[in-house]
């Protein structure tokens, strides 16, 4: 069974001994640098454990974009050792589950960035609806997902 849970005091360190595979670091941030974001930006944002019969697997974090309005998923891994499991694909769903209860405001756009040379969270993501926008920032591509398209 995997669930998401807040980041709290009582595991944010569980967070911090995630590891991602090698190579794998110039896709996505450790959740170290992540929760620090988190603290920066605390009235908009939550950062989850996503975890697997009871331990930590995995980690992302959603804001609130209230500029554009929208969603965005952020830095979300899956720990090394934890990967092709699904885990990643059953985290998306409880990801979009959470932000359908709109915690921070109203939107129904759903965005993230995804490297360009990461082809296995691209075709993720792709697959569950997000589509690329055009936007491009150096490695980077923005995908959107519309609920509508769930």
């Amino acid at each position: 069974m995997v669930e998401l849970r807040p980041i709290t005091e009582e595991n944010f360190l569980d967070a911090f001994r995630l590891r991602l595979a090698p190579g794998q670091e110039a896709f996505v941030s450790h959740p170290i640098r992540s929760l620090a974001q988190a603290y920066v930006y605390r009235a908009q944002c939550q950062p989850f454990g996503i975890y697997a019969d009871g331990a930590m697997v995995g980690y992302v974090m959603v804001i609130y974009n209230d500029d554009v309005p929208e969603y965005d998923i952020w830095h979300m891994m899956i720990d090394a050792s934890m990967q092709g499991r699904g885990y990643g694909s059953a985290a998306l769903d409880l990801v979009i589950d959470e932000i359908e209860k709109k915690p921070f405001g109203a939107s129904d756009r759903i965005a993230l960035t995804c490297n360009k040379n990461n082809p296995v969270a691209r075709k993720l993501y792709e697959r569950y609806g997000f589509r690329a926008t055009g936007v491009e920032d150096e490695d980077e591509i923005e995908l959107v997902f519309m609920r509508s398209e769930k």
